[in-house]
């Protein structure tokens, strides 16, 4: 069927230095791991001096090379198409879909070590990747996770603001809130009114950036423990690693859920610099905030329904649909509810993207995950149809650039099968996963020394004038 014309070919895996056709020069310094240095900070004190004079010399040799034009369309359609920002842990292509550090989801799940053999990749691995551009090996990953186990430790008043907080206020807001009460211990906040020097400026960001993710899984499940739960918070587990001990303090400890938790991280990681929670934090962190403050604002941008609050509209659209036809809905009627849904106004939740032209690799991966532990899920079985019928409606329609699903479209079957069913909390573990990319790129923001940022900005009067000028 049509549809599966849209699944992008799996990359094939590549010894040695792994590089994407056309962009070697970019990811040349990717490569498999072979320090025996477990230390993830000694990593960053070699490559940091290497990286900032590629920068200086791209800029001395090549900063007036012209990257495109900019068209009226650009402006007044949120500068989408607009080449505009550095970001080097990853990489979206509209037709391949995102590259970590130039390697694609399925190289990631062959690469990058996990808990268990043919396991799902640790996430602790992913932000080595994202950081180093180095595949780890598995001490230096179990040594990263011990590390951030070492630095899970929340402050009581952390508590007490997130309980100032009505129970019924969403997730997402008792979640920023608990990061805005982390902020007061920020390092870089303590470093630079001593004065430290910006060639510097990187390692208290450093230490901020690991003490906010390894934080955040605590603050979360504490939120979910409050609303859901009564209140009845789980404790760490030492033995666990990162993803792992995110669903145990959730208060699950089925190995699926586990092993989804790991993969759920990993592939919500990054997604380029131009995504509004990432660029929101780019921005806010531009200002020479920390990462405190930069996570915060980022993940207000998520918490939007056109971000990250979709993964909670995908579930409660799907089982509306449940609701209103049965789970053994057929595809004729099936075909029915979804043009009621486009008739009403409304969007079909989890299809369509901003940037990707076939179907989000985050959500073919996922759909590998659920025929291997849960093919006879309901609701599993209902994403698989909808797979086959809305994507031709999509196209029928004839408004819609990408009529293929992303990342949002699956993921909330998953959560719901391992018991995870409170739609409301999705987009809070989408925060803690895109902590990982954000702060990664952040460190790299404040070793690269990378400026404020400013664009120009006009009004509609404006572009009438420069219009009628170049007619």
């Amino acid at each position: 069927m049509v549809f599966h014309k849209s699944v992008s070919l799996l990359s094939k895996l590549r010894s040695g230095a792994v590089q994407q056709p056309g962009l070697r020069n970019s990811v040349r310094w990717l490569q498999v791991q072979t320090s025996s240095d477990v230390d993830l900070h000694s990593q960053l004190k070699e490559l940091i001096p290497e990286q900032q004079e590629r920068l200086k010399k791209l800029k001395s040799e090549h900063g007036k090379v012209q990257l495109g034009n900019i068209t009226v369309d650009m402006v007044l359609g949120g500068m989408r198409g607009m080449t505009g920002l550095l970001w080097e842990t990853s990489l979206l292509d509209a037709e391949e879909g995102i590259r970590f550090r130039g390697l694609s989801i399925p190289e990631c799940q062959k690469l990058l070590p996990a808990a268990k053999p043919a396991g799902e990749p640790l996430p602790e691995g992913l932000l080595w990747l994202l950081l180093t551009g180095k595949v780890p090996t598995k001490e230096q990953v179990d040594a990263l996770s011990k590390e951030l186990r070492d630095r899970a430790i929340v402050p009581d008043h952390v508590y007490k603001t997130i309980d100032a907080l009505p129970v019924t206020a969403h997730p997402m807001t008792q979640f920023a809130t608990g990061v805005m009460a982390l902020q007061v211990q920020s390092e870089f906040q303590k470093a630079y009114e001593k004065g430290i020097h910006k060639s510097k400026y990187w390692e208290p960001t450093y230490e901020d950036s690991l003490n906010l993710i390894a934080q955040l899984p605590i603050v979360a499940s504490y939120v979910y423990r409050r609303i859901y739960k009564n209140g009845q918070v789980i404790p760490m587990d030492d033995s666990l690693d990162y993803g792992a001990n995110f669903a145990h303090m959730l208060g699950f400890n089925d190995p699926g859920m586990l092993e989804l938790m790991r993969l759920y991280v990993t592939i919500h990681s990054d997604h380029e610099g131009g995504n509004v929670s990432a660029h929101t934090g780019h921005l806010v962190a531009s200002a020479l905030s920390d990462p405190y403050l930069s996570f915060a604002a980022a993940l207000n941008g998520l918490a939007g329904p056109l971000h990250g609050l979709a993964n909670q509209e995908v579930l409660l659209w799907i089982k509306s649909v449940v609701a209103d036809c049965g789970e053994n809905v057929s595809k004729e009627n099936l075909k029915e509810y979804v043009w009621k849904t486009l008739n009403s106004g409304k969007v079909v939740p989890g299809y369509g993207h901003g940037v990707l032209r076939n179907t989000d690799p985050r959500y073919t991966c996922q759909r590998e995950f659920a025929l291997k532990h849960l093919p006879n899920d309901p609701l599993f079985k209902m994403v698989s149809n909808l797979y086959e019928v809305v994507p031709p409606i999509l196209l029928e329609l004839g408004k819609v650039k990408n009529p293929w699903p992303n990342v949002d479209a699956h993921s909330g079957v998953l959560l719901n099968y391992y018991g995870l069913t409170e739609a409301r909390f999705y987009t809070v573990l989408f925060g803690v996963s895109r902590s990982i990319g954000i702060c990664s790129q952040l460190i790299w923001d404040r070793a690269l020394g990378l400026a404020l940022e400013r664009p120009k900005s006009v009004t509609m009067e404006w572009l009438e004038n420069y219009v009628k000028k170049s007619a």
